[in-house]
């Protein structure tokens, strides 16, 4: 799965929020998370249609887009 595919934006769910694929789970949700000083299996143990890989994947491409590396 590229990096693209992982984080769909559509406007038919959740309003055009960002999304992981396949879900209505929102990228922020696991934004807030973290923030929240909650761990990455955490979140997968509260919204377990995304996958610990998407969930990974999605970091490091927050994270490169950021760093721009």
């Amino acid at each position: 799965m590229q990096p693209i595919d992982i984080i769909i934006k559509d406007q038919d769910i959740l309003g055009g929020t960002p999304v992981f694929r396949g879900t209505r789970v929102s990228f922020q949700a696991l934004l807030d998370y973290l923030e929240g000083g909650q761990t990455l299996d955490e979140f997968l143990d509260d919204f377990p249609t995304v996958s610990k890989d998407a969930g990974v994947a999605a970091l490091e491409m927050a994270q490169s887009l950021l760093v721009g590396q």
